[in-house]
């Protein structure tokens, strides 16, 4: 166990100095604190330093349900996950590999996940005897041999952060503040980052409103960064260099799921040649959607934050009745709430996206905790026989291209789309290689303005979709309900026959959408063989990799991801039938692997996890040779 001590506080604002760094692939770094230690926001500035870097990277952060937990305790422990490499990154890492510390409350809960031989960096300042009784400590682990096996480097941040910003004109409390930004600038000096950009964001957010603020924290991360350089760390604690990533040539940028949601509705919505409406009602973690939407007003956005999910979800359909482009988004509680409603858009046959940011249920449950609990929901769940198009993003960037397809299935079929996102998706980053917009092939939606002819619930031949007519077009009047409506006229029926055709041709309508969804590929692994993983949503990056690995290790295996949940992919089928064994991981209690079963009544094995955290490769990787 180390200890810096005594350290030097130059304001170097430069690149880190030469030293001679240990060369390594990749690395696994978490960040963890009480939840006013700027947990986030540490882990926000080392994921921006580190995309700078070249390395490609994934981030889980991962944020304490209760949002005001008792200062110290494990209840409010907040931890930022960030895991980057010289190579493809897939996953946000299995297991950190570095472990830094604000409190004994943040190493009782995430000691258990470091590696064996990991590095802790703990703030030895708040190690005293009443935190050490709230974060449920008998003995200080510095000293019980809790600690054995790891390397530890004690640091009292807390002193040395009001050292470097002494006489700075800011108060005790403000200055306690900083320490973040003291930790960052030590641990950029261990892995050779740049402070410049953190430096200009700095400037940005404080600058201008409080530049005491502003050179307080700039001067606690030059304190960090110089502390670092100059202490005698020991020879088995040493700055490590990693080398930039194989990534494409093109344009990058750090983009979180709820961002690229976003620019993806409003890409689709441009596509599609409409103004979108986005009406919401704020709920955990779907709320991030709402906040990035608003910014976007100039691209003809409209945000509307209804009283609750109900006005919120009835808004976006009388949006899309108006012409517009309705979306609504929520949680699993709050799609609960909006059932009905998304009924009536399926009943009135209306475009509608629908974005379900997943968290763990049932009921409240854990709301800052991810989990893929509501296929079935979205499958399933609705009064009646009521289908809709079901798909899923698997990572933060390929939330863009998947909000894109739900705003074109949408809007072609004239049914409610739902787009599965999750907590970790919503929250987590990653580079994203922004795309040239003119590659995308415009569908501009196109208004029945001829009366000739009309019939309100006529159909498409190829499609089954009805025509979209706004209100008030001069002789397109139509009545629109609840209550079921005889086909073509789309008057008020309660005839047998033809609510038995009605729903029908809505079921065949949402089967059709299938001849616009591509085959079904395998991602990695022979298209035939003993194993196959199938996964959908946020389990594709850890079950990538495991398999990837167990590939480059002479194994046999395969994995099949899914984008496209309902309707499946016409060729899904015979694909899993090349497989003697298909498995089904998920963070549930094994809600696809029921659907693939009574879809192609094959032995489908679930693989399931229900923590709230997210899958590790290894546990793939480790079934594959256990099973070979």
């Amino acid at each position: 166990m180390m200890s810096v001590t005594d350290v030097a506080t130059r304001a170097d604002e430069g690149p880190a100095a030469e030293v001679k760094r240990q060369e390594i692939d990749e690395v696994t770094v978490r960040f963890a604190g009480d939840s006013g230690d700027g947990v986030q926001l540490t882990g926000g500035r080392f994921t921006e330093a580190t995309a700078l870097a070249g390395n490609d990277l994934a981030t889980f952060p991962d944020f304490p349900a209760e949002i005001r937990a008792p200062v110290g305790t494990t209840f409010g422990v907040s931890a930022f996950q960030i895991h980057f490499g010289a190579r493809r990154i897939y996953t946000p890492g299995d297991a950190p590999d570095v472990l830094v510390v604000f409190n004994p409350a943040a190493l009782k809960v995430n000691l258990p996940d470091l590696v064996k031989g990991g590095l802790v960096i703990l703030d030895s300042g708040t190690f005293n005897k009443r935190n050490l009784a709230k974060a449920g400590f008998d003995q200080d682990p510095r000293e019980d041999g809790s600690l054995d096996g790891y390397r530890v480097l004690e640091i009292d941040i807390t002193a040395q952060t009001h050292n470097a910003v002494e006489g700075l004109g800011i108060t005790n409390k403000e200055a306690g503040r900083c320490k973040n930004f003291w930790t960052l600038g030590f641990v950029y000096w261990l892995y050779g980052r740049d402070r410049a950009a953190t430096v200009d964001w700095i400037n940005g957010k404080f600058g201008q409103k409080r530049p005491e603020i502003a050179a307080a924290n700039i001067a606690a991360l030059n304190a960090g960064h110089a502390a670092a350089e100059t202490a005698e760390l020991g020879a088995d604690i040493s700055a490590v260099h990693v080398s930039p990533a194989p990534l494409e040539q093109g344009l990058y940028r750090n983009i979180t799921g709820a961002e690229a949601l976003s620019i993806g509705l409003v890409a689709g919505a441009q596509l599609a040649d409409l103004p979108m409406k986005f009406c919401s009602y704020p709920i955990t973690p779907a709320s991030s959607l709402l906040h990035e939407l608003a910014k976007l007003k100039s691209f003809g956005v409209t945000t509307f934050q209804a009283e609750d999910e109900i006005a919120a979800v009835c808004a976006a359909i009388g949006a899309s009745y108006a012409g517009g482009l309705g979306v609504t988004s929520s949680s699993g509680p709050g799609i609960a709430l909006k059932t009905e409603a998304i009924g009536l858009a399926i009943g009135v046959e209306l475009p509608l996206v629908i974005v379900n940011a997943q968290r763990a249920g049932p009921s409240t449950g854990m709301p800052t905790k991810t989990e893929q609990s509501d296929l079935y929901q979205s499958v399933f769940g609705r009064n009646a026989d009521a289908p809709l198009i079901v798909l899923a993003a698997r990572s933060p960037a390929d939330c863009f291209d998947t909000a894109i397809e739900a705003v074109k299935l949408s809007t072609k079929y004239m049914v409610p789309v739902i787009l599965l996102s999750d907590g970790f998706i919503a929250n987590a980053s990653e580079p994203w290689q922004v795309p040239d917009f003119n590659d995308y092939a415009p569908f501009p939606v196109k208004f029945r303005d001829d009366p000739e002819g009309f019939q309100p619930f006529g159909r498409n031949a190829d499609t089954l979709a009805r025509p979209w007519a706004k209100p008030g077009t001069p002789g397109l009047e139509h009545r629109i309900g609840g209550i079921e409506r005889a086909e073509d006229s789309g008057n008020i029926s309660y005839e047998p026959e033809n609510h038995e055709r009605m729903t029908k041709i809505r079921a065949q309508k949402v089967l059709n959408a299938a001849q616009d969804i591509p085959d079904q590929i395998v991602d990695s692994g022979p298209p035939t063989g003993k194993i196959a993983f199938v996964s959908w949503g946020s389990t594709y990056g850890s079950i990538s990799s495991g398999v990837k690995r167990a590939l480059a290790d002479g194994l046999e295996a395969s994995h099949i991801h899914l984008r496209h949940i309902w309707p499946l992919p016409r060729n899904l089928g015979d694909l899993l039938s090349g497989f003697e064994r298909v498995i089904v991981p998920e963070m549930n209690n094994g809600q696809l692997v029921t659907l693939l079963r009574s879809e192609y009544a094959i032995d489908a094995e679930p693989l399931t996890q229900i923590t709230g955290r997210p899958f590790k490769a290894d546990r793939i990787y480790r079934l594959i040779k256990d099973a070979s």
